[in-house]
């Protein structure tokens, strides 16, 4: 999952995303790299602004999301990964280089609602990447 899903989630738990992230009825794993934390942490002050809430409010919802996500160590996804996604993502946002080397190396699906990533992606035929959409559809679904 990209950074603004988790902006999302934090400022508004009972959207779509944080019913995706909350009760999804474990047919869903979340993982992200760890460099999504340091993106919270940098974006700390802003989430707090728009936030309609007190800061220990939005730090205890940044807990709850974190519980749902299974963060894994940028160290551990093999080089390949990060050379075929850079080459992905190089003319479109390096800033997603980890997660899309993620999701190349856990051979999943990429949750975004950045439109310019999703988009940019597809089109070099990077097909492993879901709107929130088309995420809530796999779960109705039953997976």
């Amino acid at each position: 999952m990209t950074p603004n899903i988790l902006f999302s989630a934090i400022l508004n738990a009972k959207s779509p995303i944080g019913d995706l992230l909350f009760n999804n009825g474990d047919q869903l794993d979340f993982y992200s790299s760890e460099y999504l934390r340091k993106e919270i942490d940098r974006h700390r002050q802003k989430i707090l602004s728009l936030a309609k809430t007190s800061e220990d409010q939005v730090n205890q919802v940044i807990y709850q999301v974190y519980q749902q996500i299974s963060f894994i160590s940028d160290q551990q996804i093999p080089y390949q990964h990060w050379a075929s996604s850079a080459a992905l993502v190089r003319d479109i946002d390096m800033d997603d280089l980890p997660f899309v080397a993620l999701t190349s190396y856990l051979d999943g699906d990429l949750w975004t609602g950045d439109l310019k990533l999703l988009n940019g992606l597809r089109t070099k035929g990077f097909q492993r990447c879901l709107t929130t959409e088309e995420l809530l559809e796999v779960v109705n679904r039953g997976g």
